[in-house]
């Protein structure tokens, strides 16, 4: 684990002007990876759906920006930052996130699944940017064109698998979060982010149909597409793990926007693997509580 101290918030701003000279879109983060400066529209009894309009800062992603200058405000603004986000989408590089996850609950391997896709769909993934995060999982930086729009999307293409891009963010290396420094990949610093393969790109752009449940057994609703794989990990759960794999399942949701969205659905796939639907709940509530703390600590 990264040692946070005086000296953390002055890297973390050397960090994001490096970036941003390169033209990537930086904004600063806490700890917690979330922004690092409140909402100037907290406590406003119908929020405004701003996102920066207003002119003041404090609206996360959309605070991103590559003028040196204003970076330096955005940090003036959040002295305890310590570390930064990259926007994913903008202009000039378009930037993609494959986020390669590692975690005890899946029991499974994120990259041997990326691996796979790009056999069945015969494309490779070329060398490019890569950070390793302190959780032992690995970011590949892919750059996108501009006719394309990439969603943000949570184990879509296979649990493990998270896609950071229009709207979305990556934690920028160098940064230094509670549980430790991300950091460039020996062998990848001096690449630029490379094109991401055609074939990769529409399997991130296309609509996919919910696959079908268990046996043939009908399909399992997914109010949003963008968590079926969500629904299909916590379907294949065994007992002793349905739990733990809603769990997981439901803070990923929560942390991309749509654990609302999600909630039946995910109650249901949980179901359907013999979890007593008074737990099912429970689990998903205790997701959302979790994932609300993690949102609203101060930075």
């Amino acid at each position: 684990m990264a040692t946070i101290d005086r000296q953390t918030p002055t890297l973390a701003l050397a960090h994001a002007l490096a970036a941003a000279g390169r033209g990537l879109p930086v904004f600063p983060l806490s700890a917690t990876k979330l922004p690092a400066l409140r909402s100037p529209h907290r406590g406003e009894q119908a929020p405004a759906r701003c996102r920066g309009e207003c002119g003041l800062p404090g609206h996360g992603v959309h605070d991103a920006t590559t003028d040196p200058a204003a970076v330096r405000a955005l940090f003036a603004a959040a002295p305890r930052a310590t570390g930064y986000g990259i926007a994913c989408g903008r202009t000039p590089h378009r930037l993609i996130g494959i986020d390669l996850d590692v975690d005890p609950a899946y029991g499974s391997d994120a990259a041997g699944a990326l691996r796979q896709l790009a056999l069945q769909h015969l494309f490779t993934i070329p060398p490019t940017v890569t950070v390793l995060t302190p959780s032992g999982g690995r970011h590949l930086w892919l750059t996108g064109p501009a006719d394309a729009t990439v969603p943000n999307s949570a184990g879509r293409l296979a649990p493990g698998i998270d896609i950071r891009g229009s709207g979305g963010y990556l934690v920028g290396p160098g940064s230094v979060t509670a549980h430790g420094r991300y950091r460039l990949a020996p062998g990848t610093a001096h690449l630029t982010p490379a094109p991401c393969p055609r074939a990769l790109l529409r399997l991130l752009t296309q609509h996919r149909r919910p696959p079908p449940g268990p046996s043939g057994a009908g399909r399992t609703p997914t109010p949003d597409r963008r968590g079926e794989g969500l629904i299909q990990f916590v379907l294949a759960a065994h007992e002793g793990q349905r739990n733990t794999r809603l769990f997981w399942a439901a803070c990923r949701a929560y942390e991309h926007g749509f654990g609302d969205t999600l909630a039946d659905a995910l109650t249901e796939a949980a179901v359907r693997t013999g979890l007593p639907e008074h737990e099912a709940r429970a689990a998903i509530a205790s997701a959302a509580r979790l994932t609300s703390r993690r949102q609203s600590d101060p930075s």
